[in-house]
């Protein structure tokens, strides 16, 4: 769904070149719509977004394997395609402009989806205008049954939920929604 048209948009075309293409996973028939920050080095490697430890614990957190997750019932499209690079601290951020770009044409494609799980200060700020990730974690059922927001499952984020262990106990609600949806 529209791979073509992102490896050729402009702002692409450096990772084009480099024979790079967009890391995302898109079906019309998506359910659930996962939106992240933007693809690891790892997961740029192998095109496979979310292929590392941060999607084992995704998938743990979401209560769903492997086949499910990378089933056409799944769509996953980060804040950006293409890994931004690494930065001083970890990885650089999304590129501005590109979800405004592609993230309406993408989510319009696909009319049966029930709940965008929105991962990390990026996704929550450009969907929910929302600046105190924490506060919006830990308040998540104001967004749903449209977004259920969660931190990044980064194991650097362990740390945090130590700070929140709150957090664990909004992990069965995930589980919960994401399996009612899929067993519809």
């Amino acid at each position: 769904m529209f791979e073509k048209e992102i490896m050729f948009d402009s702002m692409n075309l450096t990772y084009t070149k480099q024979n790079l293409k967009p890391v995302y996973q898109a079906n019309k028939n998506a359910l659930i719509v996962i939106i992240g920050q933007a693809p690891g080095e790892k997961a740029q490697q192998s095109g496979i977004p979310f292929n590392d430890i941060s999607g084992d614990r995704l998938r743990s957190w979401m209560g769903i394997d492997k086949e499910t997750f990378y089933s056409e019932k799944i769509a996953i499209l980060p804040m950006d395609f293409y890994f931004p690079g690494k930065g001083k601290t970890g990885d650089l951020p999304p590129r501005k402009g590109f979800a405004e770009k592609w993230h309406k044409k993408i989510l319009h494609q696909m009319p049966d989806v029930k709940l965008i799980i929105l991962i990390g200060a990026y996704a929550i700020k450009y969907y929910l205008g929302v600046q105190a990730v924490t506060e919006a974690v830990k308040h998540y059922s104001v967004y749903l049954p449209n977004y259920f927001v969660l931190i990044h499952p980064s194991p650097l984020n362990q740390r945090w939920i130590s700070k929140n262990p709150w957090f664990l106990g909004l992990l069965p609600v995930l589980k919960l929604t994401v399996n009612n949806i899929l067993s519809e």
